[in-house]
Order: C-alpha cells, then sequence, then structure tokens
C-alpha cells in the first residue's frame, strides 16, 4: 500500500477531542483519522448506491414480487419487536 502525506490543519478542540479519543481507544491520532475518514467514505458511498439502486427501481415490479411471495402469517421469530417510540 501507497502512503499519501497529507498536511492537515483541525480546529484545536476538535485535535484536542480526537487525541482524547484516540487514546482511549489505544491508537494513535493518525490511526483515529484514518479509520474516520474511511468510516465517513464508506457512509456516503453507501448512500449514492442506494440512491442510484432505487432510482432504476420499478414499483410494479416491486408489488408484483410481494404478491408472489405467499400469504401465510408469520411464524413465532418472525416478527419485528415493538421499537421505542412507535405507537403501534
Amino acid at each position: 500500500m501507497t502512503k499519501a502525506n497529507y498536511a492537515l490543519r483541525l480546529q484545536p478542540s476538535l485535535k484536542n477531542a480526537a487525541e482524547r479519543v484516540a487514546s482511549a481507544e489505544g491508537t494513535s491520532l493518525n490511526q483515529f483519522i484514518n479509520v474516520a475518514v474511511a468510516e465517513k467514505l464508506s457512509a456516503l458511498e453507501t448512500e449514492e448506491f442506494f440512491r442510484k439502486r432505487a432510482a432504476r427501481g420499478d414499483r410494479k415490479t416491486f408489488l408484483a414480487f410481494l404478491d408472489a411471495a405467499g400469504h401465510e402469517p408469520p411464524e413465532d421469530g418472525d416478527v419485528f419487536a415493538p421499537q421505542p417510540g412507535n405507537k403501534e
């Protein structure tokens, strides 16, 4: 893996917080920043993937798929537990 250097300018409060968290996790500030950037990129790229996938979707085909899926009631363990704040 080739590494690239980049002089990063962080606000002092942001740098202090990042150093504190990195230390608590037992890692270096450099590693913490690398992981943080990777996580942010992953989230953005995942969002874009699903946005593009949804644009290719066909509602009529999806509804036909659901109609063909069967009409049996859920078995024990197949239902979702109620979520806090959900009024169902």
